[in-house]
C-alpha cells in the first residue's frame, strides 16, 4: 500500500520528532554527565546545553503530539516556534558573516589575553 496524503506526512513528522526527542535527551544526559567532578567543564556551557536539550524535547513533544492527534492548533504553534528558531539562526549567521574578519581577530586577541586566567572572580579587574 502506498503512503499518501496526511498519513505519509504524519509518519515522517513523527519520525523526525522522535529523532529530535532523542537528540534532546542526549544533550541533557551529556550535560548531566559533564557536571561531574571528574570532567570539570564550564558551568555556563553545560547550563546552555541543558537548556537547549530541554527546549528541544519540549518542542519535539509538541510536534509529535500535534502530528499523532492531527491537532491543527498544536501543529500551528509548532511551525510558528520552528519559524522563530529559523529566524534567530538566520540572524546570528548573518551577523557572523557581517562581522567576519573583525570578530575572528577579536576572538584571537581575547583568547591570547585571557588564556592564563583560571578564575575571573579571583581577579575581576583583569576583565574590565
Amino acid at each position: 500500500m502506498v503512503c499518501g496524503g496526511f498519513a505519509c506526512s504524519r509518519n515522517a513528522l513523527c519520525a523526525l520528532n522522535v529523532v529530535y526527542v532523542l537528540v534532546g535527551v542526549l544533550l541533557v544526559a551529556v550535560a548531566g554527565w559533564a557536571r561531574g567532578p571528574a570532567v570539570g567543564s564550564s558551568p555556563p556551557l553545560l547550563g546552555g546545553a541543558f537548556a537547549v536539550g530541554v527546549s528541544l524535547v519540549l518542542i519535539a513533544a509538541l510536534g509529535l503530539l500535534g502530528a499523532l492527534r492531527h491537532h491543527q492548533v498544536l501543529l500551528f504553534f509548532y511551525v510558528l516556534i520552528l519559524g522563530l528558531v529559523f529566524l534567530c539562526q538566520l540572524g546570528v549567521s548573518c551577523a557572523c558573516l557581517a562581522l567576519g574578519r573583525e570578530a575572528q581577530v577579536l576572538g584571537v586577541w581575547l583568547a591570547l589575553r585571557f588564556r592564563n586566567q583560571r578564575d575571573p572572580r579571583a581577579n575581576p579587574g583583569a576583565f574590565l
